[in-house]
């Protein structure tokens, strides 16, 4: 039997076809007025686990969450956090734990290395500011409860001799560790007597003076009892020890002897007699510095004018901090001590750097050992002229590598004239050269107020890593931190012995000067 195909014909309306849709500005066309301006959508941000549920909805931000919040992408208004600990040991983000800040005077490059030693601290990390020429940094570590190290004439001293934390935490260790720790003592205290007599001379001493030095400290370790200072290293020179005629090779002659040590003699007599330095350096240290805490050497008692001064206070600071850095982690090596990490700051380094030839070749060594050292680095200059205006072009060469070889570099408002050599040693663009030296650009006058109003590059940096797009951010200060970041507190008070109502008019103090003048 055949079947029939029975056919069914649906009865339900078709479906409409869709009319015309507006465009993303709306209706185009005569009397219908498409809008000339799309608003942004609000956008609000919060944590994955506050929007997971808002999917498709949600963007991830495009700037770095690990580290120290530092403030607001200047484009896409998240947050930065950012700081070369950080980065390097929890990020790997960067090659090495340094960073190097540029900008012009008063844009806050200070204020940006504060907020990360700031946050490192609550990390665990302790700052170490290694001079504060201004001071920038005491209020905040006196805050931490750290300690502040006063150097200047009249208020505290620094003996560059000084190994006795040394020798104490070598007492605790035993074999190679012990022999290892003393070493690095020895080699400390040498390069800083260098040092000092390199600022002296603004020349290096020759190799046969610093083999003078050197072994006339190993018979003064041998002969002093106690701390000895740069005066009892004068004295093993002038009484010309067997073993320290040897290295000088005077063939038995004293007179060649004193005319090979004669210049020496003289560096050293300059340190321990006053001098350019004051004694600063001649005396026993007026206070240890403690590993345990954050801590800061307040030189903001040296004058301007005193460069050779600011200098070699800078490189005692940094001697000693450094050393005590290197105890730090013998002991912890040893399982004597819980390991330390630190924050160094370096701030004003171009004028350690200036103060004579050879001596960026000491700074040149720090960084090259922070990764070994357990250390975040922080170097901080003006410009990068500052940096290769130094004499001779391999210290010229030296100084721009600090530069090349810092995990992040940080740059503030620049002018247009440091661009070229900003590009020799860091990859920037076109846009971020404009943007950089745009931040230079004057403040308005407030014609309300009476005053300028904040330069427009204050608080704004560009921080950069290798070759990749710049990060600009907007560094805002919290209430904590803009009672220790003022440092116009000498003006906030009139400089007037009596009242403004009660000095004499303008006019009348005009008129008594062109009288005295004899002017009609």
């Amino acid at each position: 039997m055949g079947r029939t195909k029975s056919k069914t014909t649906s009865t339900a309306p078709a479906a409409p076809r869709p009319g015309p849709r507006p465009g993303p500005r709306g209706w185009v066309g005569r009397g219908r007025g498409p809008a000339g301006y799309v608003q942004a959508a609000d956008e609000w941000r919060g944590t994955t686990v506050q929007v997971c549920g808002l999917w498709p909805f949600a963007a991830g931000t495009g700037s770095p969450m690990v580290g120290v919040p530092i403030g607001r992408n200047m484009v896409s208004g998240s947050t930065l956090c950012c700081d070369p600990v950080s980065w390097f040991q929890r990020g790997n983000l960067i090659s090495q734990p340094s960073m190097f800040v540029l900008g012009r005077p008063g844009l806050g490059k200070s204020t940006i290395v504060r907020r990360m030693a700031l946050g490192l601290a609550g990390y665990g990390v302790q700052p170490m500011v290694l001079g504060d020429l201004r001071p920038d940094y005491v209020d905040l570590i006196e805050a931490l409860g750290g300690q502040v190290l006063r150097l200047g004439p009249g208020r505290g001293s620094l003996n560059v001799l000084d190994s006795s934390e040394a020798k104490a935490a070598a007492a605790r260790l035993t074999g190679g560790a012990r022999g290892a720790l003393l070493a690095d003592a020895h080699e400390v205290r040498a390069t800083m007597v260098s040092s000092l007599v390199t600022i002296l001379r603004k020349s290096p001493p020759s190799d046969r003076e610093e083999s003078i030095l050197d072994r006339a400290l190993a018979v003064l370790d041998e002969r002093h009892d106690g701390t000895p200072v740069l005066a009892d290293l004068l004295q093993v020179i002038r009484d010309a020890p067997a073993d320290v005629r040897m290295v000088a090779i005077d063939h038995g002659n004293d007179d060649r002897y004193r005319e090979l040590t004669e210049g020496l003699e003289a560096s050293l007599a300059g340190m321990t007699h006053g001098g350019r330095f004051g004694g600063i350096f001649t005396r026993q240290t007026t206070a240890p510095m403690r590993r345990d805490r954050p801590v800061v050497f307040d030189v903001s008692s040296i004058d301007d004018g005193q460069m050779d001064l600011q200098a070699a206070a800078l490189l005692a600071s940094w001697s000693t901090g450094f050393g005590a850095i290197n105890v730090s982690n013998r002991l912890a090596d040893a399982g004597l001590e819980p390991r330390r990490h630190y924050f160094v700051v370096l701030d004003e380094l171009w004028r350690a750097l200036r103060a004579g030839r050879g001596l960026v070749d000491r700074v040149d060594t720090l960084t090259r050992l922070n990764r070994k050292w357990g250390v975040g680095q922080a170097m901080i200059s003006h410009t990068m002229s500052d940096l290769l205006a130094l004499p001779s072009p391999e210290d010229r060469m030296k100084a721009r590598g600090l530069v090349e070889r810092s995990g992040m570099v940080v740059c503030g408002g620049l002018p247009a004239a440091e661009m070229e050599m900003l590009r020799s040693a860091v990859s920037v663009s076109r846009a971020e050269e404009e943007m950089l030296t745009s931040w230079t650009d004057p403040p308005a006058w407030d014609p309300d107020g009476g005053h300028e109003s904040e330069p427009p590059g204050r608080g704004k940096f560009l921080v950069k890593v290798g070759g990749r797009p710049g990060i600009p951010v907007q560094v805002k200060l919290t209430s904590v931190e803009a009672t220790m970041n003022d440092t116009n507190k000498l003006w906030h008070t009139i400089s007037r012995t009596g009242k403004v109502s009660d000095l004499p008019p303008v006019d009348d103090v005009l008129d008594a000067v062109e009288a005295a003048e004899g002017v009609s």
